[in-house]
């Protein structure tokens, strides 16, 4: 029970930290939880799709081998199924009426995915783990979730960019995640400072993402935004 407590508790406090940074507009609970639900759910999907991609990493030499199991198997795979659920439940919604419900809506989904992963890494490997994980796992999930949120927002009301920001909201966590797992799958022990490292920009970049969304708020009022209405609307 401890170790259950232990490895849903990050998940948790982020989703509790990031439902707070919404200031101007609270998204309805019952669609929170269901991204949640969402995410979680994205497990099957992409268990298959990664025992699948799997079958091929024998096939590459040493770092090949990480570098296809970081960025293919894992960070493709997770990142592909967690941004189909984004787009599939709030792209046409019309709860989905400001730049700054892309990143909410796509951390909970991520948070949803780091539970269920987390629940059996944490039940498997014990306390260390669950702390270890706690302050490295479970938020950089939610950074990508940050970093998916933050263009699918911009995608959405940014009519000329939508596809460039599209492609960026998917292609960017698979770059953050492969790299955050290729540093750990090579188990090469001074890529421990990178590591550490490259977790503390990806909280230094999660946290500029949330704050830049944030001020742009339509209810903060957005000027960029309103002045691109503007001139679509000049004869």
């Amino acid at each position: 029970m401890n170790l259950l407590v232990l490895a849903l508790a990050p998940v948790v406090i982020i989703a509790a930290y990031i439902y707070f940074r919404d200031k101007y507009e609270k998204e309805p609970l019952r669609l929170l939880l269901f991204a949640l639900l969402a995410g979680g759910l994205t497990v099957i999907p992409i268990l298959f799709l990664e025992g699948f991609l799997d079958r091929f990493t024998v096939q590459f030499p040493w770092l090949l081998a990480a570098a296809w199991k970081a960025f293919a198997v894992a960070a493709f795979s997770e990142e592909l199924f967690k941004y189909l659920a984004l787009y599939l439940l709030i792209w046409k919604s019309p709860e989905f009426n400001e730049k700054f419900d892309g990143i909410v809506y796509a951390v909970y989904i991520s948070l949803g995915f780091a539970a269920v992963e987390n629940v059996l890494y944490v039940m498997d490997g014990g306390l260390s783990t669950g702390i270890m994980r706690a302050i490295t796992a479970v938020p950089a999930h939610a950074i990508f979730g940050i970093t998916m949120g933050f263009y699918f927002g911009l995608a959405k009301f940014y009519e000329k960019q939508r596809q460039s920001l599209k492609q960026k909201a998917l292609l960017l966590p698979i770059l953050l995640h492969g790299i955050y797992d290729f540093i750990l799958f090579t188990e090469i022990g001074w890529l421990t400072i990178v590591f550490v490292g490259f977790v503390v920009y990806l909280y230094i970049s999660g946290l500029k993402r949330l704050r830049e969304l944030s001020k742009q708020s339509i209810y903060n009022t957005d000027y960029d935004l309103l002045n691109e209405k503007l001139s679509n609307t000049k004869p």
